[in-house]
């Protein structure tokens, strides 16, 4: 363990959000597009819990967001009692002047169970696509991190 910190010592490692790292200059610098749905909703929700809410924005991001609820476990009766939502969200990161600085496709998916009440089916649908949301959320920031010492 003392080899590694000794090891890193020497090289020009710095941590995203530390202070002068890269991606602090992220944080409070984005505008998401406000959300038209459900699923932009809860996907802005989480960029801007990731990336802080806009002070002095920089950057513009905007994304399209498509998902599609797939049957994958049917009964002997032939109903479906499993599904998968997938989702992707195509997302631009733009500058000021409006020009792209970054861009990308985020994709993922979740699933739940279809047994039980139509409640108990809406409901776990519901969070389904709520967890959906904050994954691909969570690859836009990743991706953002990665790169945001290349971003004017």
């Amino acid at each position: 363990m003392v080899m590694a910190g000794a090891a890193l010592s020497g090289c020009t490692f710095t941590p995203a959000y530390a202070p002068g790292g890269p991606a602090a200059a992220l944080q409070g610098a984005v505008r998401v597009d406000s959300p038209d749905s459900k699923n932009g909703f809860d996907l802005v929700e989480r960029l801007e819990e990731r990336l802080g809410r806009p002070q002095t924005p920089r950057y513009a991001l905007s994304y399209q967001i498509s998902t599609e609820r797939i049957g994958v476990g049917v009964t002997p009766e032939n109903a479906i009692s499993r599904y998968h939502l997938r989702g992707r969200v195509e997302w631009q990161l733009k500058d000021q002047g409006g020009a792209s600085v970054t861009e990308g496709v985020a994709q993922s998916f979740t699933s739940w169970s279809a047994t039980g009440s139509t409640v108990s089916g809406l409901a776990a649908e519901e969070d389904a696509a709520y967890r959906l949301m904050r994954i691909l959320a969570d690859q836009i920031v990743t991706r953002l991190v990665a790169t945001a010492g290349t971003l004017p």
